[in-house]
């Protein structure tokens, strides 16, 4: 399979591992917002998601952080209104 090149397909392919890291981990991104240890309480799932980004794009696109701005935007933001020491 060949690597993605263009920003905006990386960005999609961001997009929808965190979607999917969000589908089938709620509970657990809940939990880990409410007791203010959200990336320590999904760490293993970010990573595998994280190698999954690397290994389908260009290395030019890994470094620009597009997977961990995918992660913010879909994992963290949604949760504003979950109660937490982090806000």
């Amino acid at each position: 399979m060949a690597l993605i090149e263009t920003e905006e397909a990386a960005r999609r392919l961001a997009r929808a591992i965190a979607s999917d890291l969000s589908l089938y981990n709620e509970d657990k991104i809940v939990k880990g917002v409410t007791e203010d240890n959200l990336f320590s309480a999904i760490k293993e799932e970010i990573e595998e998601g994280r190698a999954l980004f690397k290994s389908r794009v260009a290395p030019d696109l890994f470094a620009k952080g597009l997977y961990d701005r995918a992660v913010i935007d879909i994992l963290v933001r949604p949760k504003g209104h979950v109660a937490s020491k982090m806000w």
